[in-house]
């Protein structure tokens, strides 16, 4: 049902990130996306669609490809 009660403060995702893997990313993804802004063309598209990838990775701490590879940088 799409009416579903949301419970506050729950999770949706585990956190596999650790502090400064989370930071790396998001410094990473902001430099892509400047660079993807001043870019053009397909590049210019990629870069943006990878800083954005980053900087949401690092904000929530968490990776799907790190969940599907069973990886954890948490500690």
């Amino acid at each position: 049902m799409l009416n579903k009660k949301i419970e506050r403060g729950k999770i949706m995702f585990k956190v596999n990130e650790g502090p400064v893997d989370r930071i790396i990313r998001i410094i990473l993804g902001i430099i892509l996306l400047v660079s993807g802004i001043l870019s053009k063309g397909v590049l210019s598209l990629v870069l943006i669609i990878l800083g954005v990838v980053g900087i949401f990775t690092g904000i929530t701490g968490f990776c799907g490809l790190y969940m599907l590879l069973g990886i954890s940088t948490k500690k």
